[in-house]
């Protein structure tokens, strides 16, 4: 068996005692509310969830496969890389994810915003209406949204019937967009998986469903090419349909530019051995 390495083996522990945490406590919405990242328009989000998101988990099983994955890739890339430069990469691989999750953020909101603006609605009404809780069943819901539009247009001055379908959509969208979180170490795991590929491009992987072996040089690249499909179509393959595909191709892109970088300029001023 092989033997753990000890970035990987603090990054184990902190994440299991992270997810016991918030299972002793009911999963709460202080605990979850705080640590989860949140997007930059909701009124829960605080800049260190960047840090935090990444040592929380949605459930055992979320956790198992991430823990797992570390394990398996992380060990063997901490061998090559030492502690400290393991531990920068695999900070450096969660950000990236959080960088992309959050420019496609931007892309995706800045039309509504600015759409809804130009219709006359002011920012600080548009913001207070992402705060309406809409939720029913997991589901957000457009009937509830009419049924609380009304009260927050005459607080600002504006009427029901300055809303059309278009408007109404955006400001949907825009609480659809702005209220979900993420949580999960799979942006930075990501990262760790394309530096396993790139060290042993020939090393066999094989996935749970698909017991065939894959050159790494092969595997990863296919797995990242099934997260690029689902963030663009919405269609999930292997995991949960509310899977961060994004983050996870965000962390993959960081992990390889830190290895490409690093790599380029082992021999000069940037190497770290």
């Amino acid at each position: 068996m092989r033997q753990i390495t000890p970035t990987v083996k603090h990054l184990l522990i902190i994440n299991c005692i992270v997810f016991a945490g918030a299972y002793l406590l009911g999963n709460n919405d202080l605990f979850y509310g705080l640590l989860a990242l949140y997007y930059p328009l909701s009124d829960y989000f605080m800049p260190w969830q960047v840090f935090t998101h990444m040592f929380m988990h949605g459930g055992f099983q979320h956790l198992l496969f991430n823990m797992f994955a570390l394990f398996m890739f992380g060990t063997a890339v901490e061998r090559v890389f030492g502690q400290r430069k393991f531990l920068i990469f695999y900070i450096s691989s969660g950000l990236g994810a959080v960088a992309l999750t959050f420019a496609v953020y931007y892309i995706q909101i800045y039309p509504l915003l600015s759409e809804l603006q130009s219709l006359g609605f002011s920012f600080d009404f548009i913001k207070e209406v992402t705060r309406l809780d809409i939720l029913s069943d997991r589901m957000f819901k457009g009937e509830i949204l009419a049924s609380k539009l009304e009260p927050v247009l005459s607080s600002y001055g504006y009427s029901m019937s300055q809303l059309n379908g278009d408007s109404f959509r955006m400001l949907f969208d825009l609480i659809v967009s702005s209220n979900g979180s993420m949580v999960g170490a799979s942006g930075a795991i990501m990262g760790v998986l394309v530096a396993f590929g790139m060290l042993n491009p020939n090393a066999e992987l094989m996935m749970f469903l698909l017991p065939i072996p894959i050159k790494a040089k092969y595997f990863i690249p296919g797995i990242i090419a099934l997260d690029l499909f689902s963030a663009f179509t919405g269609v999930s393959i292997f995991s949960p349909s509310n899977t961060a595909y994004i983050a996870h191709i965000g962390g993959a892109l960081t992990g390889f530019l830190l290895m490409y970088f690093w790599k380029k300029n082992q021999f000069d001023k940037f190497r770290w051995n």
